[in-house]
């Protein structure tokens, strides 16, 4: 797809109701959702039609917030595209990340596993080039291709660096993007001053801002005559740091001046940003995504693409978590609850809301499912297959969604919540009365207590120490 392309390039081309939601609470059909939705809560629909095993398209917005849309009850910013996906598909009110970090929800997404269980996964998030996702390791990408799937990631990778580490080494077929946490969004230097952005594991130049660059090749992969299934993995770094949006070279370019003098902190950028400049970034991906959703439009596929969107994290300090406590790394629900929207036109009905508690590992398995696919018996999954549920209405068994990070520790069975913090003291919250985790019931609950802290330490005692 040819792109008039700019100087910079070398080369290539309502909160109340959102206080409802997060609650729990589905909408009734006469009330208005934040967006004007008028949702329903979930029920599996009876197929319409065959459809054949689908398209994944599964996107992920980095450090975005539980309320930053406006379909989850952001009261400044609009995101239209996302609100037409909910309108689309199923909006998710308890779904939450795999961890409280970048790297780790990641780990989580492509092994289907807690962290934990890999060394890779220790590190929140990987700061440096010693730690990575294992090439041995099946991932949902070397999984599905096993079962017949083309593969590709474009964007954020962050499960480790060359030489060792690469989405083409774990599964996928292509990849295009960047291999750390951050990097600068015209320059795409990273943390160390390193460049980071690369086609396969060759450098690849081109200096327009990232996001234009990610939608142009995702609009083009979506948009291909494909001869088989396809997944494709799509990971922004927006609205992640450094807060720059397209246009802003002033501030690119002191930001690059900062990491060429050695500032290994300038991509923090602890000294800028502001609601509004956060607002645009956040804008920008709703706008970037409907590109890409367009172009699957147009290519005749939409009906049979599942598109699975999410944050793989809590969002930053800009970010509207209300009315969550906690940020980005932390175990509190605003640390790892995220919106999360799921659309598959061929097989479930839109306009629909589910409270079901759900995870990033969850979806792993939901879509190997989905696809035919199996895990590796030497691998088995920590998530559980939502397939039953979202195809024919099958009741969930009650299980345990489990985090644990540095210093944190959280479990939350049905409503309940088991959380200790860096305070070292253990409180129990009820989701659906609490969600801002305020009313610690640990007092009055003891038993239950000892119930989710022993559940809690036995996944723990099967996984790797820090």
């Amino acid at each position: 797809m040819s792109t008039p392309l700019s100087r910079r390039v070398l080369g290539g081309a309502a909160a109340g109701v959102a206080a409802a939601a997060v609650l729990g609470a589905t909408a009734p059909s006469a009330q208005a959702t934040p967006n004007d939705l008028r949702e329903r809560p979930f029920r599996a629909a009876r197929p319409r039609r065959h459809s054949r095993r689908p398209n994944i398209l599964f996107v992920l917005g980095d450090d975005l917030g539980w309320a930053d849309l406006s379909s989850y009850g952001s009261p400044h910013i609009r995101t239209p595209h996302l609100d037409r996906l909910a309108r689309g598909g199923i909006r998710f009110t308890n779904a939450y990340s795999g961890s409280a970090t970048c790297s780790p929800t990641r780990f989580s997404l492509y092994t289907g596993r807690y962290p934990g269980r890999t060394k890779g996964g220790l590190a929140e998030p990987i700061a440096d080039k010693s730690a990575g996702l294992e090439p041995t390791h099946p991932t949902l990408a070397s999984l599905l291709r096993n079962s017949g799937y083309a593969t590709a990631l474009i964007g954020k990778w962050h499960c480790g660096h060359l030489p060792d580490y690469s989405p083409t080494r774990s599964g996928w077929d292509e990849f295009f993007g960047n291999f750390g946490g951050a990097l600068e969004y015209y320059s795409k230097l990273g943390l160390a001053g390193e460049y980071d952005l690369y086609e396969g594991d060759a450098e690849y130049k081109d200096l327009r801002y990232y996001t234009r660059i990610l939608t142009e090749r995702a609009s083009e992969y979506v948009s291909r005559d494909h001869d088989k299934p396809w997944l494709l993995n799509l990971n922004f770094t927006t609205p992640h740091w450094p807060w720059i949006a397209d246009g802003d070279e002033d501030a690119s370019a002191e930001i690059v001046r900062r990491i060429k003098a050695g500032d290994r902190s300038a991509l923090w950028h602890q000294d800028g940003g502001s609601i509004e400049k956060y607002k645009e970034m956040v804008e920008d991906l709703d706008r970037s995504i409907g590109q890409v959703l367009n172009a699957l439009k147009r290519s005749g596929q939409e009906q049979d693409t599942l598109v699975f969107f999410a944050s793989d994290n809590g969002g930053e300090r800009f970010s509207y978590n209300w009315p969550l406590a906690g940020n980005k790394g932390s175990l509190q629900e605003g640390g790892i609850r995220v919106p999360s929207i799921l659309r598959w036109p061929a097989r479930i009905d839109g306009g629909q809301v589910s409270d079901l508690p759900v995870f990033t590992p969850d979806w792993t398995a939901t879509l190997l499912d989905l696809a035919g696919a199996r895990a590796h018996p030497a691998y088995p999954l920590d998530g559980s297959s939502l397939a039953g549920y979202l195809l024919r209405g099958a009741e969930v068994p009650e299980r345990d969604l489990f985090w644990r990070v540095r210093g944190e520790r959280a479990l939350r069975r049905g409503d309940w919540k088991y959380y200790r913090g860096k305070s070292g003291r253990d409180q129990l919250f009820h989701l659906s009365e609490d969600a801002r985790e305020q009313a610690d019931r640990a007092p009055f609950e003891q038993a239950r207590l000892a119930e989710l802290r022993t559940a809690w330490e036995r996944v723990d005692a099967e996984l790797l120490r820090y």
